[in-house]
């Protein structure tokens, strides 16, 4: 993409700041890197949700992604900003080490002799350059929240360490056994990132234990909001307000609903009929699906299986009562 192209695609991202357009000015292929990545991110949000009454659900048309959700300074807020952020880490850090960037590629740290606990080994292979990931990504995304430092920035900017934390804390060191009839009398190895699904449920623990906090008295960082509470650390996602209960459709707080949301009545946990759908109960429909079933491995190469025909009962949240709902626009 030449200079007048990067131009006008950063200029047309809405919600930059100026530091951020003039780094997408500057690095035009880490910014396609980090558009082709969002699905990722998002896709494991809605993975770690995929059971509760908040599913990480997007909103059509809205540059922000989640739409209201993020105006209140809740624990869902705190964790899209935390695996948001891990994700762009977990992007940019596996561009660099397939040689999609110019800017980077594997990390030049990582050569000549070294040590673990299993004895001596030598850097080899291409370890990933996770710390140019982390600089580039703290850099890029802190730049809107240094700009104002009210109460919410100083929140998104602790949750967004809190996601770049995380993707380096699965950083696995792989090997490479060298010597006659596979004995490790050399071991050649090399740093690689675990897969994003290790980062989104780390963080996913990190939302049911989240902190809730207040500003201390000089504006400058967090304490406890009940003494019950632990001291957050770095690693911890905290937020201020308590959450909606995600029940009804409703624009001001950005909720959904769980109107028409599929629910397991056999369940007693947050997937049940009772929590998902919030005591409005839940339609009962009678569904044909096909499935692959008895498959057998056939020397050589093949599994082959038969397609399995069968009638499940299918339970659905009753949608919120429409006089309801138009009382609250």
């Amino acid at each position: 993409m030449g200079t007048l192209g990067s131009q006008v695609m950063c200029d047309n991202i809405p919600g930059l700041v100026n530091k951020q357009r003039q780094l997408c000015r500057q690095h035009p292929k880490m910014m396609q890197a980090i558009g082709a990545g969002i699905r990722d991110w998002i896709g494991e949000c809605q993975h770690q949700f995929r059971n509760h009454r908040w599913n990480c659900s997007t909103m059509a048309r809205d540059h922000t992604v989640f739409g209201r959700i993020l105006l209140r300074s809740s624990r869902e807020a705190a964790f899209v900003y935390a695996i948001s952020t891990a994700g762009v880490v977990h992007t940019l850090t596996r561009a660099c080490s397939q040689g999609e960037l110019e800017s980077c590629s594997c990390d030049p740290e990582k050569k000549g002799p070294s040590r673990d606990a299993k004895g001596a080994f030598d850097w080899g292979g291409c370890s990933d350059h996770v710390d140019y990931a982390l600089k580039f990504t703290q850099t890029f995304i802190d730049a809107k929240e240094r700009r104002q430092r009210d109460a919410r920035a100083l929140m998104n900017l602790h949750n967004n360490r809190a996601g770049r934390k995380a993707v380096k804390r699965f950083m696995n060191l792989e090997c490479k056994c060298h010597g006659v009839s596979g004995s490790c009398t050399v071991r050649t190895c090399w740093l690689a990132m675990a897969d994003f699904r290790h980062t989104g449920e780390y963080l996913r623990m990190k939302y049911n234990g989240a902190v809730q906090v207040v500003m201390n008295q000089y504006g400058t960082g967090f304490s406890r909001a009940y003494r019950k509470f632990k001291r957050p650390t770095k690693s911890d996602l905290v937020y201020f307000e308590n959450s909606p209960d995600y029940c009804v459709r409703n624009l001001e707080s950005g909720s959904v609903g769980t109107g028409g949301r599929v629910c397991n009545r056999a369940s007693r946990g947050v997937d049940s009929c009772e929590v998902m759908c919030c005591g409005r109960g839940y339609d009962t429909s009678r569904v044909s699906r096909t499935t692959k079933c008895e498959c057998k491995f056939h020397w050589c190469c093949a599994v082959r299986c038969r397609d399995c025909h069968e009638v499940v009962d299918v339970h659905t949240c009753k949608a919120q009562d429409s006089a309801t709902w138009l009382g609250q626009m």
